[in-house]
Formats: C-alpha cells, sequence, structure tokens
C-alpha cells in the first residue's frame, strides 16, 4: 500500500533521477593517482496498454520496461594517471545497455569507455592513445 501509494507516485513526480558519485581513491601526494567515479540512472515508467511481458514497445530504446523501478544506465570507472602513463576503464549495466548494444559479442557491450595512453616525449606534451569506440550515448 505504502509503495503504490507513496513511492510510485513520488517517482513519477519528480521523473528521472541522477545520482553523481565521484570520489578520490588518493590524494595526489605522489606523481600518480587513481580515481573512482559512478554514474546511476533510473526510472519508472507505466503503461497504460499494461503489458503483460512488462515489455514496452520495441522502438522505445530507453525505459523500456512497464510498472518497474529500473536501471537504465549504470557505470562504474576507474581513471590512472601518471607522469608518462594514463588510462580509464568504465564498466557499464542497465536497460540502455541491454537494449541497444545487445548484438555485441559477451561482455564487450558492458565496456563503456577503455583507454590507454603513453606519454612519448619528456619535452614536449605528446601522447599516443589506444582505445575503444564507445557507444555515442555520452553523459
Amino acid at each position: 500500500m505504502f509503495l503504490k501509494n507513496i513511492i510510485i507516485p513520488t517517482i513519477v513526480f519528480f521523473g528521472i533521477f541522477t545520482v553523481v558519485h565521484n570520489a578520490s581513491a588518493q590524494k595526489d601526494t605522489s606523481a600518480s593517482s587513481v580515481q573512482f567515479s559512478g554514474y546511476i540512472e533510473t526510472y519508472y515508467a507505466y503503461d497504460f496498454g499494461n503489458p503483460l511481458s512488462h515489455n514496452r514497445p520495441g522502438f522505445i530504446y530507453s525505459y523500456n520496461r512497464h510498472n518497474e523501478v529500473n536501471l537504465n544506465l549504470g557505470f562504474v570507472k576507474a581513471n590512472y594517471q601518471s607522469e608518462k602513463v594514463r588510462a580509464n576503464l568504465a564498466l557499464m549495466a542497465g536497460n540502455y545497455v541491454n537494449a541497444n548494444l545487445a548484438a555485441e559479442p559477451g561482455v564487450l557491450k558492458n565496456i563503456f569507455e577503455a583507454n590507454v595512453g603513453i606519454k612519448l616525449s619528456d619535452k614536449s606534451n605528446l601522447w599516443v592513445d589506444g582505445r575503444n569506440f564507445s557507444i555515442p550515448y555520452r553523459i
């Protein structure tokens, strides 16, 4: 009763809410540092067509579950930075990932960002970076 009368209308009233948390694993006391961050996007959607499978029509690529509180997109990210090396790795999950990246093989669909770079010169700010090509959905 409490869920139907208080919680669900509150979520619907405020719509989609986003929580961003950014925490540093270390202070920059040395030449290298690791930082962790994350992103969570949840939603509640109600379809008046009341689909039995709780899936909304296939052309709806985000917020595609009916009458449920769900995770649309969430990721955790680790960032490493030193004087000569830099790297990022972010892994994602949620309904957006499942609906839009279903054709990706295995866990590749869960990689939001992955890159590594090496500084080529001590005298200039010249780097060579290798990375994956991320999805066009940017936050």
